[in-house]
């Protein structure tokens, strides 16, 4: 028999692609569990780009909202802006360095140009992009001469990696490209891309209803019996599916996928006010609890899950009622956030304080650290979180009807069956924003995932 060579990285990802058109954008696996149906990459990007000309239709009224009068994206070589795909189509950039322009022109409305490296036609279809580009340095101080524009917003001084994005050698190009005149009118463009990314459109709803789907699928599966075997799997081996899974799917994700054990009697271990992540040594036994926190990425949007489990003895049924009393406390706590505490024009601030002031009545020990979600994992936009409870610039920030959230939190509760040691319940679901508070794009969890 003729020894086969390794498949080289290019061939490898050949296959891989012919497989997933073949499968309609999802492989099968040998598992019989559910599915999610996923588009093919021209599907996705044909959706994309119809979002796209949603969101340019969006810009003009935010840029005068904040008092941007030209707001400009550069795009590295090998430094993707993170931007980039969400401003201009989502295709690979190549050139040395793309700039992307948007200027507000009064009467004539939004222009869009874009001075790139090379001609791509999908460019052209939203940007005034000649076939045979011009330097990108002339092409600013051309548009900076016919406007001249009062506040040029960039990408710094903002206080996520979104907002503070645009590089060192990138700023010194734009000043001396454009005169120092223009760059004494450089500001941050933070409140401008906070607002651009954290509206949501009508057209991701579907997709990300998709996109949650999946990450429950592949959560659930990791909880089971299909991957956890008592006694011999590690917290490595189930990390491990989930990483496979990604690949089999065609999707990636946007941080490793976390395990969390508790023992009944195992000490508690912290890091950073949380209960630390398990070691991938640690092997699983019955009568823990599991915990997994995940999230995929998927057409530009970022999913985040956590999910708990409980491995049955051999002469149980079920888990014991203290358990269930513990998920009853987690439960009462998102009731508290999502259906009483949150409206659309009420603050994050005013959110926290009314849930965590149910919880002290109800003497329930809870922690909430919810984020938004969306184009990122840790979206721009209003947090219900501990953590910033006492900053009024994040606590101040009002809740917006159909922006998306990840529900995240947790609740501590002695065990009686456990000798009164306390666990936590660590729960979180992406939701969206209505008139009557937050809802689930899928349920929740409300019985704990069983491994026999």
């Amino acid at each position: 028999m003729l020894a086969l060579k390794p498949l080289t990285p290019l061939i490898a990802l050949g296959l891989f692609f012919v497989a997933w058109n073949l499968s309609g954008g999802l492989l099968e696996s040998n598992s019989s569990a559910s599915k999610v149906q996923l588009l093919d990459w021209s599907e996705q990007m044909a959706v994309r780009d119809g979002w796209l000309d949603t969101r340019h239709e969006m810009l003009l009224p935010m840029m005068r909202r904040h008092s941007i009068d030209m707001w400009i994206v550069v795009n590295e070589e090998f430094h993707d802006d993170p931007l980039t795909e969400y401003i201009a189509p989502a295709r690979p950039y190549t050139g040395r360095r793309d700039v992307f322009v948007f200027v507000d022109a009064g009467m004539d409305g939004l222009r869009k140009i874009a001075a790139t490296g090379y001609w791509e036609e999908t460019v052209a279809r939203y940007f005034e992009s000649p076939i045979d580009p011009r330097p990108s340095d002339e092409v600013l101080r051309e548009l900076y001469e016919t406007y001249s524009p009062q506040r040029i917003g960039l990408g710094f001084g903002g206080s996520r990696g979104m907002t503070r994005s645009l590089t060192h050698d990138s700023y010194r190009f734009l000043a001396e490209a454009m005169g120092s005149e223009a760059a004494s009118r450089f500001v941050s463009a933070e409140p401008l891309i906070n607002e651009y990314l954290a509206t949501r459109i009508p057209g991701e709803f579907e997709v990300y209803t998709d996109l949650v789907a999946l990450t429950e699928s592949i959560t659930k599966r990791a909880l089971s019996n299909e991957v956890i075997k008592p006694g011999s799997t590690t917290v490595g081996d189930v990390r491990r599916f989930m990483y496979d899974e990604l690949w089999m799917t065609g999707v990636r994700t946007w941080f490793q996928p976390d395990l969390r054990v508790q023992r009944q009697g195992m000490a508690e271990v912290g890091s950073r006010g949380f209960l630390a992540v398990a070691p991938e040594d640690i092997v699983l036994q019955r009568g823990d609890l599991v915990h997994i926190d995940f999230g995929i990425s998927y057409m530009g949007l970022d999913s985040d899950w956590q999910k708990m489990a409980y491995i049955l003895h051999t002469d149980e049924e079920d888990v014991p009622q203290g358990l269930k009393d513990a998920m009853e406390n987690t439960n009462a706590l998102q009731d508290a956030l999502m259906l009483r505490a949150s409206r659309p024009g009420r603050t994050a601030g005013e959110v926290y304080r009314l849930t965590m002031r149910e919880m002290q009545e109800q003497e329930i020990n809870a922690q909430i650290y919810s984020h938004p979600l969306g184009n990122h994992g840790h979206g721009l936009g209003p947090s219900i979180d501990f953590r910033s409870a006492g900053r009024t610039d994040v606590t101040a920030r009002p809740l917006i009807e159909g922006a998306y959230i990840s529900i995240e939190l947790n609740t501590k509760t002695a065990i009686p069956e456990w000798g009164d040691q306390e666990v936590y319940v660590m729960a979180e679901d992406p939701a969206h924003l209505t008139q009557n508070g937050w809802r689930f794009f899928r349920p929740r969890q409300e019985d704990w995932y069983l491994v026999r």
